[in-house]
């Protein structure tokens, strides 16, 4: 169990769901394992943010190296936000899963967005023989790596239930360890995912409308539940006030929720390993 990727796929397992927390610095990953949590994911789109520009508009070396800050930063196994793998060809998919496990990665995810407005998502052919590429890398990784597969279609202006089921069985049967649809409407939907498939659900927060909590995602059957980019759009969104009210007002009220130095330092306490 010393093996992080060993350790992630564990926390899978359940009973119930756990919260897999997105940072997007060494700082927020660094809160979050003080506050106890097991195990971390990057956001590309809090990353994008934190670098100033618009998510998906990083490179895949870029977003490694991104990553590589992240794992470095505590203890716990971290899964990387992968993007669509940074190609369409089911190779280019195989070598981002490859590159990914060399910084230290615990695990990863692949999306059947394209990134193109005209065409989102891969047609399902291409989109499982995509999985299906990643799923034979990781088999060809010295240490483990939980691969999740993404159907995007919900996200991406098709709220056909019935396909994203169908992909998401796709993906199981192609090798993927976890499954994950982002946006599902309702809880009834989330169930009904759930009940489909045999291999773990991740459902993220903050997309849409829907608010689940952690025991009503439990009792429909998921094992794992991501934040994505919301805290770090809270944040931003806290700072955006807070300099709108300067610029606008000459007021500086936010001063009273701002965290003192010594909370803050205190979430930064060396952990066992931690280079120096």
């Amino acid at each position: 169990m010393d093996d992080k990727a060993t350790r992630f796929r564990a926390l899978h397992e359940g009973p119930g769901a756990f919260i897999l927390p997105n940072p997007w610095d060494a700082g927020t990953a660094r809160i979050f394992a003080a506050l106890g949590y097991p195990a971390l994911a990057t956001t590309s789109a809090g990353m994008a943010f934190s670098n100033g520009v618009r998510d998906g508009d990083t490179g895949r070396d870029a977003m490694l190296a991104h990553c590589a800050l992240i794992v470095a930063a505590t203890a716990l196994p971290v899964s990387a936000d992968l993007e669509n793998g940074f190609g369409d060809a089911p190779e280019a998919v195989a070598e981002t899963i490859r590159a990914a496990a060399r910084t230290g990665l615990a695990g990863g995810s692949i999306e059947d967005h394209t990134g193109r407005p005209d065409a989102p998502i891969y047609d399902l052919s291409l989109a499982v023989e995509r999985i299906a590429a990643a799923a034979e890398a990781r088999r060809g990784l010295a240490g483990d790596f939980v691969l999740t597969a993404r159907a995007e279609n919900f996200l991406w202006g098709r709220p056909d239930l019935d396909d994203t089921i169908r992909r998401l069985q796709a993906f199981e049967a192609a090798g993927a360890d976890v499954l994950y649809a982002p946006g599902l409407p309702d809880i009834a939907a989330v169930r009904t995912v759930c009940s489909a498939v045999s291999r773990p659900v991740n459902v993220v927060i903050g997309i849409g409308s829907a608010r689940f909590t952690r025991d009503e995602l439990s009792k429909a059957g998921v094992r794992r539940i991501s934040i994505g980019s919301s805290l770090a759009r809270l944040a931003y969104g806290s700072i955006a006030r807070a300099a709108r009210a300067m610029a606008r007002e000459g007021r500086f009220d936010f001063l009273d929720e701002a965290m003192g130095f010594a909370e803050i330092e205190a979430f930064f306490t060396p952990f066992e390993g931690q280079k120096r």
